[in-house]
C-alpha cells in the first residue's frame, strides 16, 4: 500500500504505526460491503501490553458519511512497537494461569477482541518492525499465532511502504521514531470464527 504522489503526510506521527491516508485508505477497503450498510471502524493504538492496558489505549471511531453507528465489526489494533513481545519474552503458552480474556497482555487482548467482534468481524494488526540489541526482529509469527488461539483466521497480510511515489521509484519516508533500517508497517488481516 502506498501513499498518493501528493500525499504531504507519508510518515506516521511519533508515536503512531500508521499514517492518516493509510488509516483512511483502511477504512474505505474494510468497512464498505456490497449490499450492506457501511461497518463502523474502531481504531485502538496501544503503547504498551503492561496489565490494565485496554484502559490506556486509545479510542478512534470512524463512521461513514451517514453517521452509521452500533458495533463494530472492523477493529483495527494500532500495536505500537515498544509494546510488542520481545525475542526473549515470548507469548504464554496455552494452559497459562489465567487462560482466555482473563489474561494480560496479547494473548488476552486477542480474546476480548473475539468477544467483541461478530461473525466474520475483522480484526486487523498494524505494527511495525523494532532493534532489539542491534538486531532487527519480527513479532508477527508470535502475534498471529495467539490471534488464531483465541479463535481468528488469518486471511492476509498487507506492506504498508514508508516512502512517497515519485516517478518510477520510491523516495523513503521513514517514521522519526522508527529503528533504523525500517521502511514499512505491516498490516495483518483477521476474521473472527464463532461456532454455533
Amino acid at each position: 500500500m502506498l501513499p498518493a504522489p501528493n500525499e504531504p503526510d507519508a510518515a506516521p506521527a511519533p508515536g503512531r504505526v500508521l499514517p492518516d491516508w493509510a488509516v483512511e485508505t483502511i477504512r474505505v477497503q474494510y468497512t464498505r460491503r456490497p449490499g450492506r450498510t457501511s461497518a463502523v471502524l474502531l481504531k485502538i493504538s496501544f503503547q504498551d501490553a503492561a496489565p490494565g492496558m485496554d484502559a490506556r489505549a486509545r479510542c478512534t471511531t470512524y463512521t461513514d458519511a451517514g453517521g452509521t453507528t452500533g458495533t463494530a465489526q472492523v477493529l483495527l489494533a494500532e500495536l505500537h512497537p515498544d509494546a510488542l513481545p520481545t525475542p526473549h519474552d515470548d507469548l504464554p503458552a496455552a494452559g497459562s494461569e489465567m487462560p482466555g480474556a482473563m489474561e494480560d497482555g496479547w494473548p488476552g487482548f486477542f480474546h476480548r477482541a473475539h468477544r467483541v467482534l461478530p461473525h466474520d468481524g475483522l480484526l486487523l494488526l498494524a505494527t511495525r518492525q523494532r532493534r532489539d540489541t542491534g538486531i532487527l526482529t519480527d513479532p508477527l509469527g508470535s502475534l498471529i499465532a495467539s490471534a488464531r488461539t483465541a479463535g481468528f483466521r488469518y486471511l492476509q497480510h498487507i506492506v504498508i511502504a514508508h516512502a512517497h511515489p515519485s516517478g518510477n521509484h520510491l523516495v523513503p519516508a521513514p517514521p522519526i521514531d522508527a529503528s533504523p533500517g525500517v521502511a514499512h508497517s505491516d498490516l495483518i488481516v483477521l476474521s473472527a470464527i464463532h461456532h454455533a
